[in-house]
C-alpha cells in the first residue's frame, strides 16, 4: 500500500508524517520503537537528500510482508559513505551508519534520467511477527 503524498514532500517533518500514516493505516500493530526507527531513518534519508543530494525529487513508502519499505530519491548520483569520526564532537556523519544499522536491507540505484535512489526495508518487528504467529494457528 503506498500513502505517498500526490507531490513530494517538502521538508523531513512532511516525510516523516507520510511514513507515520502509512504505519497506522495498517490493520496489524506495529510497535512504537518500530514506528519511531522508521522516523528517524526518514528524518536521516530526507535530510541528507535536501541538504548533500540536490535536493529530494521523490518519497514513497509501501508496507511489504513484514516490513515497511522507504523509497527516497533526489538529484545527486554521488553515492553516501561512511564518514571516518576524526573530531570528537564533531557534528554530523552519523546518520548514514545509523541508517544501515536499523534497516534490514539498503540499496542505491542510480536513476534513469539523474539521480539516484535509495531503498530502505525497515523490519515492522515483534507486533507484526505475533500477529502472523497467532493467524495460523
Amino acid at each position: 500500500m503506498d500513502r505517498s503524498p500526490g507531490g513530494t514532500p517538502g521538508s523531513a517533518a512532511e516525510a516523516r508524517t507520510v511514513a507515520r500514516d502509512v504505519l497506522v493505516s495498517q490493520d496489524r500493530p506495529v510497535d512504537e520503537s518500530v514506528a519511531v526507527d522508521v522516523s528517524l531513518v526518514v528524518s536521516e534519508l530526507v535530510t541528507n537528500a535536501f541538504r548533500h543530494g540536490g535536493g529530494l525529487t521523490g518519497f514513497h513508502t509501501f508496507v511489504r510482508d513484514e516490513a515497511i519499505e522507504i523509497l527516497v530519491d533526489d538529484a545527486s548520483e554521488r553515492v553516501p559513505a561512511e564518514q571516518p569520526r576524526t573530531e570528537h564532537g564533531a557534528p554530523g556523519g552519523y546518520g548514514w551508519p545509523l541508517v544501515r544499522r536499523m534497516a534490514s536491507e539498503v540499496s542505491i540505484v542510480p536513476l534513469p534520467g539523474g539521480g539516484k535512489r535509495i531503498r530502505v526495508l525497515i523490519p515492522l518487528g515483534p507486533c507484526a511477527e505475533k500477529e502472523s504467529d497467532t493467524a495460523g494457528g
